[in-house]
């Protein structure tokens, strides 16, 4: 009889799930569900509380509802045997955390800090703590730390201790009140089995911790806060486990509210970017991953530990057992489109979409389509929200060049295509140019699914063969082949995850191939894009930053 596991992806935006048959990887039932308070960026919820710039926060709650509502549905929509259902395993956007006490309660749900907004959970894009960031790379510059040069040189305000620093000096009482400070993703797998375990994922990429050598020392720790000194033993924890681990069983209580037996395998969780490179095949050098939705998300495997400027990080079986793996990204992608569709596009193009039966994305890929390479005379920087590689710093803001009076808007939607391919290349350069070799690109996500063009001007801008995912979610899918090995093969799932990536990932035959006229036409527009990264990203001019701060205060007023 078939066998099949669960994959829940917890997006920025809703939830997943997939109901996977293990021998093939094929998808037979899904559901997803919006978080009811969604991002939180204005006011808490409910109350008239306003929250500053540059912050994003969720509530933990709607978790909890969109995993049994997602999970519940897809399980009575598949029509398989219940008993043949193995495991479930969950991923998630990273670095998601939140501040938790010992019996697993968020503190937002206590009645003293639900209207802290520190004690809510800080999504991955919650950049309000980029000062901090900036501290914490001060001192470790300023103390020759080591592991930082594995970091690309930098510590994101997107990751553990930035947040954590912001919280410690802008709400103390949190952090006193907190006995955890964790990923979404391990609190949720808590949820699921009683079992508090952090995976060693998020503790590599996200909280400067090596299998090898640890944390930092206290020292450092000491000089970011002094209630700092000992917050690795009071509030992160020094044990971590491998993804693909099992993290315990579904308790009974909420397989009863799910469908599903209890006792079944819950795997250790995982991210999304990192739980894709199975389902796309990635599991040996030489490829780079491109995770893309409303950010992307890059992964890069190999054989040896190296030093990358910008980096997100390099983590031993960080994605793939026997390999490192190395993470990059871009902070905005589909964001950027979003934002200009719900923002600068006339009404006259949603009438014409809508009498021609297109979305609005569909009409503006036609009518970019049919420019010229260069016709625009455009030209973007795609920092809309900061850039993660290769400058990483938020403050960082976006641009864009050569607009006149007969400026269209698929030429701009054209160009801010262009700006996400040309970061790209940008970050695959320095990858290059480090020692780690990318022969092509794997693409997965939204994005390369509806948009053709958007993958033709990746093909063209990066100069690498593109393969695409066949699968169309294949974060839900990863975490669902991870859930297979959590079961293993005693339970008619997997001993390893390359046993698994064999039978269950999918890719298109069809791989996008770059035009050489179109490559050499970009390669030109390109040495204009690296002359105003450089200027505006590397301290050359620094308004972009004078023009945020002279926002916040504006916004204080």
């Amino acid at each position: 009889m078939p066998k099949y596991t669960i994959g829940v992806d917890f997006g920025s935006l809703s939830a997943r799930a997939v109901l996977v048959d293990v021998s093939n990887g094929n998808v037979i039932s899904s559901a997803v569900k919006d978080y009811p308070d969604g991002v939180i960026d204005d006011f808490l919820p409910n109350t008239n509380i306003e929250l500053g710039i540059d912050w994003a926060l969720q509530n933990a709650n709607d978790y909890i509802e969109c995993f049994i509502d997602t999970v519940k549905r897809t399980v009575a929509d598949s029509g398989v045997d219940v008993n043949d259902i193995i495991g479930v395993s969950i991923d998630f956007t990273s670095c998601t955390v939140l501040p938790v006490k010992n019996d697993g309660t968020p503190l937002m749900n206590l009645p003293e800090f639900k209207n802290n907004p520190h004690a809510w959970v800080k999504l991955w894009k919650h950049h309000a703590a980029q000062s901090h960031a900036d501290k914490l790379n001060e001192i470790a510059r300023r103390r020759n730390e080591p592991w930082l040069k594995y970091y690309g040189g930098k510590i994101s305000s997107e990751w553990v201790f930035p947040k954590l620093m912001q919280i410690v000096d802008e709400a103390p009482e949190v952090y006193d009140a907190m006995d955890t400070f964790m990923e979404a993703t391990d609190w949720v797998t808590w949820q699921l089995t009683g079992n508090k375990v952090k995976n060693s994922t998020t503790a590599g990429y996200k909280a400067m911790w090596d299998a090898e050598t640890g944390f930092p020392s206290k020292d450092f720790f000491k000089e970011l806060h002094p209630k700092m000194e000992n917050v690795i033993e009071e509030k992160i924890g020094t044990e971590f486990h491998p993804t693909g681990s099992k993290a315990g069983e579904l308790t009974a209580e909420m397989a009863a509210k799910v469908g599903l037996n209890p006792g079944i395998a819950v795997a250790v969780g995982n991210v999304d970017a990192h739980v894709s490179a199975a389902p796309t095949g990635v599991i040996k050098p030489g490829t780079m991953l491109n995770i893309m939705g409303t950010s992307t998300c890059d992964i890069i495997l190999g054989d040896k530990k190296i030093p990358v400027r910008g980096m997100c990080g390099v983590v031993k079986d960080g994605a793939i057992p026997g390999y490192y793996a190395y993470e990059s990204g871009q902070n905005a992608v589909g964001d950027i489109f979003a934002w200009f569709v719900d923002n600068a596009v006339p009404g006259a193009y949603f009438d014409e979409a809508k009498e021609r039966g297109l979305n609005i994305h569909q009409l503006l890929e036609e009518k970019a389509s049919q420019l010229n390479i260069g016709e625009s005379g455009l030209l973007a920087l795609d920092w809309w929200n900061g850039n993660r590689s290769i400058l990483v710093d938020t403050n960082l803001t976006g641009l864009l060049l050569g607009m006149t009076l007969e400026t269209t808007p698929e030429e701009i939607y054209r160009a801010l295509i262009e700006a996400t391919a040309f970061g790209k290349r940008r970050i695959i350069e320095e990858f290059e140019s480090s020692g780690i070799e990318i022969n092509g690109l794997t693409v997965c996500g939204g994005l390369p699914h509806k948009n053709q063009l958007l993958n033709q001007i990746y093909a063209d801008i990066t100069g690498k063969e593109i393969t695409i995912s066949e699968h169309l979610q294949t974060p839900a899918i990863g975490a669902a082949m991870f859930a297979a090995v959590a079961a293993g093969s005693e339970n008619g799932g997997y001993d390893s995850i390359e046993e698994a990536s064999k039978k269950m990932a999918k890719l298109r035959k069809e791989k996008v191939k770059p035009i050489p006229e179109n490559v050499e036409k970009y390669t030109a527009i390109y040495e204009e894009y690296k002359i105003l990264h450089d200027y505006f990203g590397t301290g050359v001019n620094d308004v972009m930053k004078r023009l945020k701060a002279i926002k916040n205060n504006a916004s204080k007023e």
